[in-house]
């Protein structure tokens, strides 16, 4: 009886040994892995497709860090949106107009809802929000509709009322740590989703890629998010 015990007590305590020998990847110390991943991309640019509601816009994104963002759409075609660093860009041609704001440090978060997939944006979100795993660690399905591609899905709550969005779900390449998707909740209970594919890091932008000569037919309006003395 005693001889084999012995066999099933040392079973139970490798697999004990493994169990408690393994570090729990908690949903912050994930969303900090995915800050240093970004941390150390220098350039990126990708195929976007945004979703607000039942329209969809579609471009090319380019970020140069720490703050440049171009958004070239081909629908609506030629739209364009540009940020330097100082001055947000935004190009209508559907009403020959161009929109420009000055953003200061405090509200670079308003760029653009794009952003977030930078160092720059995944910082201001674990300051801003709880993390939590949408449905567990390990890699699910991107939707029901995607079976095929696996991603780690964050939830991240909001800390406070002030924060534009109730919450956002970041859907995650596990293998890249690469955000392939964005979808947030807006405090008018709205849905905006951004879609990030053929992700590519490091090719050497340069910052000539973020200037934008507006054409010379198109209205300008100044501040139109706000003006600088709010």
């Amino acid at each position: 009886m005693l001889k084999r015990g012995i066999p099933l007590f040392f079973l139970l305590a490798l697999n004990l040994g493994l169990v408690f020998g393994q570090e729990i990847v908690t949903a912050e110390k994930y969303l900090e892995a995915v800050s240093e991943q970004y941390g150390s991309i220098r350039d990126y640019e990708a195929n976007i497709t945004i979703r607000s509601g039942n329209t969809d816009m579609v471009g090319t994104v380019s970020h140069l860090t720490p703050s440049f963002l171009k958004i070239e759409f081909t629908k609506p075609a030629d739209q364009v949106i540009v940020f330097n660093g100082e001055l947000l860009t935004v190009y209508l041609p559907e009403f020959r107009a161009v929109l420009s704001q000055n953003i200061n440090q405090s509200r670079r978060s308003t760029a653009t809802g794009a952003s977030m997939a930078s160092a720059q944006g995944l910082s201001l979100l674990r300051r801003n929000y709880v993390p939590s795993y949408d449905t567990g660690p390990n890699p699910v399905a991107l939707d029901s509709n995607n079976t095929r591609e696996r991603v780690i899905k964050l939830r991240l709550t909001r800390r406070s009322v002030s924060e534009g969005f109730r919450e956002i779900v970041l859907s995650i390449n596990p293998d890249t740590k690469l955000i392939r998707r964005i979808e947030g909740r807006t405090i008018a209970d709205g849905e905006v989703r951004f879609d990030f594919t053929n992700i590519k890091v490091n090719q050497g932008i340069p910052e000539q890629r973020f200037i934008y000569d507006s054409p010379a037919s198109a209205n300008l309006y100044n501040n139109f998010l706000f003006r600088d003395s709010d």
